[in-house]
């Protein structure tokens, strides 16, 4: 197939949903002949006229409609332009979508799409991590595929679920992370299971989404000062694979947790929590987590780079564990 992008996996993963099953069909802003607000829909329109369906400018309609839609049956797809407006329809998502089984005995499968995390410029409204607030509450799955390749496959296991699945895609990751392969049957994982994406003895570094590329690259400059970091890719962070986490820190006796969400809760909270919970025999160094700062993200690109993670930042923290 030559070079894949990341963003050409998520528009794959949708043409062969549509092409295998008619029950699947995606509903968002402008995701027909404009092909959506990033064009992860782009030709889909032409190739399945009735099961690609622009929406109004309403996310709160758009998740009712497929609330009502999978309920009966169907499997939609619903690609919010942005994670932040996503919040529009946060009662549908979480008090319909999500309890709708608990409630009835009924399943509904739905895949919001949630185009997350900050670009140079972006600002506050379109450059939000929302996984952290979608994972509080029981009944969602919520993955974060860092890869090309799991950001085919994921999509394809996440439709195929019967519970609502949040599917968030890093926005910086959609044209900057390629790969020569789309499908990986080899590498494949389910749902809920993390990956070691680099082995260590010294310290683990669990990241999810865009950080992952962040924590291997600052694994990579330490690796020149004789440290080895290992790095585990969550991939999915409710189901949350506390087991591989645990067995990291099992090998290394340290533990820093990243993540691009604010610092407030949030997923890096729950790792140290359940590793100082369950592993607290197993740590040499008190565990860290570095998130983004404490503010809304700002657009200006120098002030954008001093908000969230960085190489730098992971580093310097990195550093500090190995202190201990």
């Amino acid at each position: 197939m030559g070079e894949v992008t990341y963003i050409d996996a998520i528009r794959e993963a949708q043409h062969d949903l549509l092409a295998a099953d008619d029950r699947v069909f995606i509903y968002g802003q402008d995701v027909g002949h404009f092909g959506g607000a990033f064009k992860a829909t782009r030709g889909l329109k032409d190739l399945f006229p009735d099961r690609v369906i622009d929406s109004p400018i309403s996310e709160d309609a758009m998740i009712g409609l497929a609330v009502g839609a999978s309920i009966e049956g169907m499997r939609p797809i619903i690609e919010m332009q942005f994670a932040d407006f996503s919040s529009v329809g946060f009662n549908q998502i979480v008090n319909q979508a999500g309890t709708h089984f608990y409630r009835t005995g009924i399943p509904a499968p739905i895949t919001v799409r949630l185009p997350s995390g900050g670009t140079p410029g972006s600002g506050p409204f379109h450059s939000q991590m929302m996984e952290s607030i979608y994972a509080y509450y029981p009944g969602l799955v919520v993955v974060t595929p860092a890869t090309v390749t799991d950001a085919y496959s994921m999509l394809i296991d996440a439709v195929a679920l019967d519970d609502p699945v949040l599917y968030c895609e890093h926005k910086f990751l959609y044209r900057w992370l390629k790969s020569d392969q789309l499908k990986d049957d080899e590498e494949h994982l389910p749902i809920g299971q993390a990956r070691i994406v680099r082995t260590g003895k010294h310290a683990s570094v669990v990241a999810y989404s865009a950080m992952v590329h962040e924590a291997l690259r600052a694994a990579d400059l330490l690796a020149e000062e004789g440290w080895e970091i290992e790095v585990v890719d969550l991939r999915s962070v409710k189901p949350l694979d506390t087991d591989t986490v645990m067995a990291s820190v099992a090998r290394t006796g340290r533990l820093l947790a990243v993540g691009e969400a604010f610092p407030w809760g949030g997923v890096t909270a729950e790792i140290v929590s359940r590793v100082t919970n369950d592993g607290f025999h197993l740590l040499d160094a008190p565990p860290q987590r570095l998130n983004s700062r404490d503010t809304p993200v700002p657009y200006h690109p120098n002030l954008w780079e001093a908000h969230r993670p960085t190489l730098e930042s992971i580093s310097a923290a990195i550093r500090n564990l190995l202190q201990f």
